[in-house]
């Protein structure tokens, strides 16, 4: 029995018992760290956490002391955050999107999500662990594997994926190593892991969070986001990071499209009413996923939603990783560049020269063909990069026209299948993975998981995905599931699924 104290504690929560006197933003700092060495370095040995912030209980103290003497900066005054490890940070912690070549990497300046963060009061507890360089290496990768921080395990059962890439904040939010976390998304990065982890995922508007310090993979599809417990919390946590960065020019569509507060928009009542397309298309192949979500579209009818089912939309998403393949190169160049002289390496070529010279500790169970492939490909100017942008081009268009077609609020579909077996031999095996996340991705639109349920102690999660900065409108149909099916459940470190749990026998 897991007797931690905090044990699914909120934001609000915390702050409550900070007023009363009953913990301190440093006490509550150190407890989070003891769990993190309790849970992450030993026990089930998640390795969620790929390294604490030295520096986080002196933070938590000099907070402490101006909530005494000038009050709070907001709700995440003094509440520990996790954040993954492709996130800069100007301090004495590393940013190495969990690859050895970047080990020792301290980059010149805070990312804008960084910033925000210290300046809403958080303290930021640690880097998370993640698929190394974004789950963009290798065909065979697993995800949750970096060579920095080894194999991130599910907290549900462990010998399951966390998914990824921001597998380590979706292990370490579920298991309770922190109140909420930050992930990154290029096409499901967020709310893959959400789903597998039984949390609540935001990959948001592309702009809406600036990308400004984030190791990239594509700036057409990078975007950082809230993961959380609670609906609520991924809403505070999102109006933290949110705004309008000149250092990216992807931010300033968005100027003024965030509301002063997200949590003010939330509704338990927010499903009468609305009008929600089932993606039909999107549902995958498996039929115990199936039967569940059918469960809860039906559900949400009897909560006043009006139905739609199924719709389509007839859109090409492959375009995802031509996308990516055509900018990596140059964006990871930028970044490295941009480290400065004392960076371990300059180019992505020296990456992989890297990777080559350190193969045993690199490479033990999966090589670098996409970024070989990246290497080699074409620039940007091409003409197969430019097919692929006018087909990401079309998509927030063909969306658009369906949506128009029936008076749409958002459309659903699962966000995925139950996690998959860790599998250092043949690598990732989603097995019928429903593609919805590469929708939201190549279109730019937000999209939010939020727990559904679980498969033989599997977690489950539901999407909804609508217009371009309908985030408060998504939150608000999120928030009302949430509190009228109260889903999530947490984990207990089980060794493996528990098959005593079939949902209504094998199918």
């Amino acid at each position: 029995m897991d007797a931690f104290e905090l044990k699914e504690a909120t934001i609000n929560d915390l702050q409550q018992r900070m007023v009363a006197g009953e913990w301190s933003a440093a006490s509550l700092t150190e407890r989070y760290l003891e769990r993190i060495d309790a849970l992450d370095r030993q026990g089930p040995a998640l390795h969620a956490v790929i390294e604490v912030n030295p520096d986080a209980l002196s933070l938590a103290q000099a907070l402490d002391e101006e909530r005494e003497t000038q009050g709070l900066r907001g709700p995440l005054h003094g509440i520990p955050v996790l954040i993954k490890d492709n996130i800069d940070t100007a301090d004495r912690m590393t940013t190495t999107a969990g690859s050895l070549a970047l080990e020792g990497s301290h980059p010149g300046r805070d990312s804008f999500v960084a910033r925000r963060l210290r300046q809403c009061g958080a303290v930021i507890l640690g880097k998370t662990n993640m698929s190394e360089w974004a789950n963009f290496r290798s065909q065979r990768s697993s995800s949750g594997w970096s060579g920095r921080g080894g194999q991130c395990r599910n907290p549900y059962a462990l010998d399951r994926t966390p998914s990824g890439s921001s597998s380590g904040t979706g292990a370490a939010v579920a298991a309770n190593l922190a109140v909420v976390g930050v992930g990154t998304e290029t096409s499901g990065s967020i709310v893959s892991p959400a789903s597998a982890c039984s949390l609540v995922g935001i990959k948001p508007t592309h702009g809406l969070i600036s990308r400004s310090g984030i190791i990239p993979l594509s700036r057409s599809l990078d975007t950082a986001g809230p993961m959380a417990r609670t609906v609520r919390d991924a809403a505070l946590l999102l109006g933290a990071l949110s705004g309008f960065d000149p250092d990216d020019d992807a931010s300033r569509p968005g100027r003024g499209q965030s509301p002063a507060e997200y949590t003010a928009l939330l509704d338990a009542d927010g499903l009468r009413g609305a009008r929600l397309g089932v993606l039909r298309s999107h549902f995958g192949s498996h039929p115990w996923v199936e039967r569940l979500i059918e469960g809860r579209i039906e559900q949400m009818r009897s909560l006043g939603a009006v139905i739609i089912d199924p719709v389509e939309i007839s859109h090409e998403e492959a375009g995802v990783y031509d996308v990516i393949l055509s900018e990596f190169k140059e964006c990871l160049n930028a970044y490295l560049d941009g480290l400065g002289p004392a960076a371990p390496v300059h180019s992505l070529k020296a990456v992989i020269e890297f990777n080559e010279r350190s193969a045993a500790k690199e490479m033990p169970f999966f090589g670098q063909e996409l970024l070989l492939a990246a290497e080699q490909a074409g620039l940007p100017t091409e003409a197969a990069y430019g097919d692929a942008q006018a087909r990401r081009h079309k998509a927030p268009g063909v969306l658009e026209e369906t949506f128009d077609q029936h008076a749409l609020d958002a459309v659903v579909a699962p966000t995925g299948n139950p996690p998959w077996l860790i599998d250092w031999v043949n690598g990732d095996s989603p097995s019928g993975w429903p593609s919805v996340s590469g929708l939201a991705a190549i279109s730019g639109w937000p999209h939010i998981t939020v727990p559904a349920g679980s498969l033989v102690g599997l977690p489950i999660g539901l999407s909804f995905i609508g217009r371009a900065y309908s985030e408060p409108e998504l939150l608000r149909l999120a928030y009302a599931f949430e509190q009228a099916t109260r889903c999530r459940r947490a984990p207990e470190f089980r060794p493996t699924a528990v098959f005593s749990e079939v949902p209504g026998g094998r199918p």
